[in-house]
């Protein structure tokens, strides 16, 4: 059963396709939310169609309508996070400032954490689980989008405009220190001694992490960059 629904994993920068009439996309978004909710609090296990629904104000029915059942809703909703992700970087081309275009994805992915941490960890969980609802989604397109993405950097290296670094993991770091930020806020929150990370967390870790970056592929800061 498994495998006819994780065909439903789709992810729009990859593709081309039309996009969601205006109200359909305002009441998936509504019913999304509600879904990260209750995954993030009760896993995939224990979230059910009903408390989804109710969480999102709606009738059962109507979630229906949108998404037929749990698993379609669950796998929606790492879509919508690795959407988000994917497509800021979607458009980069090799006549881009890598300066421009680093600064703004790190304060993108920073920004992300901060608005859809809980997308976040549930992304997290399935990816520490083996991915078992996601082999679809890394064996159709993903190795192509992505050696699109390396193939821009290494344009830029080949071109003067960055050190001479390893595309592919420049792209995990960055990841991996922006992600944290939603995956581990709990234990951000505990080190910094307050109930959670604040504004003026996210945009010191911002900075530091755009810093450390630019500095250490070689390339000067930017300072203001359109968000």
């Amino acid at each position: 059963m498994k495998e006819c629904f994780i065909l439903l994993f789709k992810i729009v920068s990859h593709q081309q396709e039309k996009p969601a009439g205006r109200i359909r996309k305002q009441n998936e978004t509504l019913i999304l939310r509600a879904a990260e909710i209750e995954f993030a609090e009760k896993g995939f296990a224990g979230a059910s169609m009903n408390a989804i629904a109710q969480r999102a104000g709606l009738p059962k029915a109507n979630l229906h309508y949108y998404f037929k059942n749990k698993i379609g809703l669950y796998i929606a909703v790492l879509s919508d996070i690795i959407e988000l992700w994917d497509e800021t970087l979607s458009a980069i081309t090799a006549e881009d400032d890598p300066a421009e275009v680093l600064t703004h994805y790190i304060r993108r992915k920073i920004d992300f954490s901060r608005e859809y941490s809980l997308a976040s960890r549930i992304f997290a969980s399935e990816i520490i689980s083996g991915a078992p609802n996601m082999s679809t989604y890394f064996s159709d397109n993903y190795h192509g989008w992505f050696a699109g993405r390396v193939a821009v950097f290494q344009a830029w290296i080949d071109q003067g405009k960055l050190d001479p670094i390893t595309p592919e993991h420049l792209l995990f770091m960055i990841w991996s220190t922006t992600q944290h930020y939603a995956d581990f806020a709990i234990q951000i929150a505990a080190a910094l001694n307050k109930p959670e990370p604040d504004i003026e967390d996210y945009e010191k870790a911002t900075e530091t992490i755009t810093h450390i970056i630019l500095k250490g592929c070689g390339v000067k800061r930017v300072d203001s960059v359109r968000s």
